[in-house]
């Protein structure tokens, strides 16, 4: 590690994640391919159920994030609106911006740190309520940020026979998540980036992740 690594300040998450995109249920870019309709679009949110930064305790905070890229991620020119939980003070705030910016991170060792990379505009970050329900074994997951996410997701189901249909990704050295479930999601944002996607892959994840990396 380089000497600005070593003096990052250390930080944590734990808690539940709900990512919904524009691609095709299960998603290319799990599998190192390109996204289903040459660029990506998406929404994402965690509820914190244990998490710090430094001294600052982030515990029973939530994040989200609308983002957007006119081609594949790594190609860059992409653009991001950061929302932090409202309810967070002004510590809580710094931190978790921090986290979302992809400092205080190695680089390459998170999704924040690596999408950080690829923005070429940081909309001013909002401070919202965000009302987030995960439940990540029945595939199900809800959220609402006044004004600028409103969306679900549920599982796939069976197109025959209608039942739901399981399936998982499991990354060991993803970093993201380490084991996510697969489902489906419909979201409409307003705001700076404006989105309608329609039935397309969500996955829901437990969360264990750092400065340093996912813990798998």
């Amino acid at each position: 590690m380089t000497e600005a690594e070593t003096a990052a300040t250390p930080w944590l998450i734990k808690g539940r994640e709900y990512m919904h995109c524009n691609c095709a249920y299960g998603c290319p870019c799990q599998f190192n391919a390109l996204p289903t309709h040459g660029h990506c679009q998406a929404i994402g949110a965690i509820d914190i159920e244990h998490g710090r930064h430094g001294d600052t305790d982030l515990s029973g905070m939530r994040i989200a994030m609308i983002v957007r890229w006119p081609g594949p991620i790594h190609e860059g020119n992409g653009e991001v609106v950061p929302i932090v939980d409202e309810r967070a003070d002004e510590r809580q705030r710094e931190a978790l911006l921090r986290i979302l910016g992809g400092l205080d991170t190695v680089p390459g060792a998170t999704f924040f740190q690596v999408f950080s990379t690829t923005f070429s505009q940081v909309h001013e970050p909002v401070f919202a309520e965000i009302d987030l329900a995960v439940d990540i074994d029945g595939r199900r997951a809800r959220i609402d940020v006044p004004g600028y996410i409103e969306g679900r997701g549920e599982p796939i189901v069976n197109p025959i026979s209608g039942a739901e249909h399981h399936a998982r990704i499991n990354l060991p050295h993803g970093f993201e998540y380490d084991t996510c479930e697969l489902g489906r999601g419909w979201a409409t944002t307003t705001g700076p980036i404006e989105l309608g996607l329609r039935d397309s892959h969500a996955h829901f994840a437990e969360l264990h992740i750092t400065g340093t990396g996912v813990v798998h």
